[in-house]
Formats: structure tokens, sequence, C-alpha cells
């Protein structure tokens, strides 16, 4: 079962490629996805990473979460499911 993490305060310029590589030395990496504006398609600075098993998703959380990444101090943890 994939475990899905939100993914946080990333640099504007990351791309789904570069993010999938950061979280890929933790284990297999399902999709990686960087949310983007409608109408600019520009980067609104986070996205999800849906990981292949559960420790792999834990060890990247150790590794990354408070992270300075691109000169960012980037956010990791569980997806939560979105409230409408």
């Amino acid at each position: 079962m994939t475990t899905q993490l939100y993914v946080g305060n990333i640099n504007y310029r990351l791309t789904e490629e570069g993010l999938k590589a950061m979280f890929a030395e933790f284990g297999e990496v399902a999709s990686a996805k960087i949310v983007t504006d409608r109408e600019t398609g520009r980067s609104k600075g986070f996205g999800f990473v849906e990981m292949a098993d559960a420790e792999a998703a834990d060890r990247a959380i150790q590794s990354l979460n408070d992270k300075e990444v691109d000169g960012r101090r980037i956010k990791v943890n569980i997806a939560r499911p979105k409230k409408f």
C-alpha cells in the first residue's frame, strides 16, 4: 500500500522530476506532483509524493522534514485528506 506525503515550502523552481529524485534515495517513488496555479501554471510551492511503502515514507520524513533544500526549509509529513 502506498503512502502519500505532503511536501511544503519547496522552491518554486523545483520540477516534479527533481522532487521525485529527492525522495527516490529513500525508496520507490510511485508518483510526485507539484501543485500549480491554474491560471499561470506556476508552482504554488508545495506538492505531494507517493511512496511505495510506509517504511520508505518514514525514512523520507525523518531525513527531509525541516531540511534546507534550494535555500528553503521544506516540510514533509503524511498527507491529510482534503477538507471541503
